[in-house]
């Protein structure tokens, strides 16, 4: 047989495509999804939790997943689109709203488990960081352990993927992090300032925002804080609801649906059936004869 060379047009490229379909379409880092979800031999059936954390442009999802065969099986999960419930009405995908859905996933997680009486976290941040420690006592439960799943957003110092974190930490999860990612560490001098980060949880650095724009430029002031103006947010109290929410949170985390409004149970047919061929012509013949008798009328 003569050699064919063989030519690499799109057609040869397109049957050589990369394995699974979600990495193709960028949507899952396979290499962190399989050093969070695969475990140790020795601990046969044992779970292994991450705390996912995604974003959108008007919300924050923070869940509590481990991994089964047939697929990822979410235990629990909080959104910043329940936070008016606890009092914060505005600002529902800054750092602080991030902070405090992460508060929510693990006090709901942990009342789930019947841990909350014995883990209840940092209940007054003050910006330090510390992972949540095991009980003295031999006979008490170990502390819920979780991994943070960022899944393809960037982890640079400052995001908002940590703020979820250090939310979910506070709230008595155990989550092995470190502190070179949260506002206020310093790269040079390897260490964290407690008070920025403390500012971050309360919105501080939103209320000096305000504050600046109240100064300079009132418009861009109006414009952009319209939302915390309407509801009568000012920079002093943000840290106050900040402050009230956390403490709502930790009395009640459990989630409550919403009462429906109206019988769903009966729904309207808006779906018009086809038609079969007789019917068809049956309705073709009604025209034509209307057709005719409108003539008819006109020319007697």
């Amino acid at each position: 047989m003569p050699f064919v060379k063989q030519v690499k047009n799109k057609a040869y490229f397109k049957r050589y495509q990369v394995k699974y379909r979600r990495r193709r379409e960028g949507k899952t880092d396979y290499y962190a999804r399989k050093k969070l979800v695969i475990q140790a031999k020795n601990k046969y059936n044992s779970p292994k939790y991450r705390l996912v954390v995604r974003f959108t442009n008007t919300d924050v999802i923070v869940q509590i997943v481990f991994a089964k065969i047939i697929g990822d099986e979410v235990m629990t999960s909080a959104y910043s689109h329940e936070l008016p419930k606890y009092g914060i009405n505005v600002g529902l995908t800054n750092w602080a709203a991030a902070y405090t859905t992460g508060l929510l996933a693990a006090r709901r997680i942990l009342t789930k488990l019947n841990l909350a009486d014995k883990y209840e976290g940092v209940i007054e941040p003050d910006g330090t960081v510390g992972p949540i420690a095991a009980l003295d006592d031999e006979d008490a439960p170990r502390p819920f352990k979780a991994f943070l799943d960022v899944g393809l957003k960037r982890t640079s110092t400052g995001s908002k993927v940590f703020a979820a974190l250090k939310g979910a930490s506070d709230g008595g999860i155990f989550i092995p992090h470190g502190e070179n990612r949260f506002p206020g560490y310093d790269a040079e001098s390897k260490k964290l300032d407690a008070e920025i980060l403390r500012k971050y949880i309360y919105g501080g650095h939103v209320a000096d925002y305000m504050r600046l724009l109240q100064d300079e430029d009132d418009e861009k002031y109006k414009r952009q804080f319209s939302k915390f103006i309407e509801k009568g947010v000012t920079a002093d109290g943000l840290e106050d609801i900040y402050k009230n929410a956390h403490a709502k949170i930790r009395a009640d985390p459990v989630f409550k649906p919403t009462e429906k409004k109206g019988d769903y149970k009966v729904f309207k047919k808006y779906k018009k059936h086809r038609l079969n061929l007789k019917q068809r012509r049956n309705k073709v013949q009604q025209k034509i004869d209307a057709y005719k008798h409108s003539h008819e009328g006109d020319e007697e």
